[in-house]
């Protein structure tokens, strides 16, 4: 026997309706097509699956059970495609985010955070992109969006500016560097650095400084959080670069002072990395926004 969903629409038009003339205007199909289409449903079954002689037409017992399918199987293909519409019209979806820059957590979260209140059925996930290669992840479609600073010519992905910073110094208020109005490649000689736990190619101060001056510092400290690297650095227990916004957005003593690296200072980019075809869906422009508005503020603190 071959149901099929047009099938299982007219039993439940036929029995909330109570006659073939209302259920065939219910369906938008002419009464004569609905008569044969359900005379072929009952050549198929075998069975009878309407009582015809009652009025208002009523199912057979073979009838109701075929309704019983009807009331299971048409709220689930309804709500299929109900999902269906909301993913082609980008009203739900994944947004699965790797983060190249660690300390974009703190920047990213009141993003997310203003996102999900009008976007809750969009998958929203976080991964840390230092633990992998994110933009061969992005093109294989394994996360929909990769925070960089480090834009690359990759096919069918789009780098979209999000806001620029510096890199800064920070040292403790005693420390003899933050007697200097700039600080040099030279001046990280023999200190003890702290850092992120991340490669040294990722982080600003060896990519933009050190490695292209062939300067190592005396000692590297790894720190996962923010707040214990700014706090160590008002120790006097090391020294740091973090990114300018990053130190005012925490704020966490007056112990420490910032210098610029270099004397013209070091300016760097912030990319939402995106695959090209999704940045038309609304949830993605969605985020794109909320995430200027964020730049803007950070900015001007």
């Amino acid at each position: 026997m071959h149901i099929e969903f047009r099938h299982l629409r007219t039993i439940k038009a036929i029995h909330e309706a109570g006659g073939l003339a209302r259920a065939a205007d219910q369906l938008n199909i002419t009464q004569s097509a609905l008569s044969h289409q359900i005379k072929g449903l009952e050549d198929q079954a075998g069975v009878e699956l309407f009582l015809r002689r009652s009025k208002p037409m009523k199912l057979s017992p073979a009838g109701l059970r075929l309704l019983r399918l009807a009331d299971q199987v048409l709220p689930q293909v309804e709500a299929m495609q109900a999902e269906f519409t909301s993913l082609r019209d980008g009203n739900t979806g994944r947004m699965h985010i790797a983060i190249e820059c660690h300390a974009c957590f703190e920047w990213l979260f009141p993003v997310l955070e203003a996102f999900r209140k009008n976007w809750i059925d969009v998958d929203v996930d976080i991964r840390p992109g230092l633990a992998f290669d994110a933009l061969p992840a992005l093109q294989k479609e394994e996360v929909d969006l990769v925070v960089s600073s480090d834009p690359i010519d990759l096919p069918g992905v789009s780098f979209i500016e999000l806001f620029d910073y510096a890199p800064v110094f920070v040292a403790a208020s005693q420390h003899p560097l933050a007697a200097k109005p700039y600080v040099d490649a030279a001046d990280f000689a023999g200190e003890t650095l702290i850092t992120y736990p991340v490669e040294k190619s990722r982080l600003d101060v060896f990519s933009q400084l050190l490695t292209p001056a062939g300067v190592e510092p005396g000692a590297i400290r790894q720190v996962e959080l923010t707040a214990v690297i700014l706090l160590l650095v008002a120790s006097n227990r090391g020294v740091s670069v973090l990114p300018d916004w990053v130190v005012r957005e925490i704020k966490y003593s007056s112990d420490y002072v910032t210098r610029p690296l270099t004397e013209t200072g070091i300016t760097r980019r912030l990319y939402a990395a995106i695959r090209s075809d999704d940045l038309e869906k609304p949830y993605m422009q969605e985020l794109m926004r909320l995430a200027k508005i964020e730049a803007r503020k950070l900015q001007k603190k």
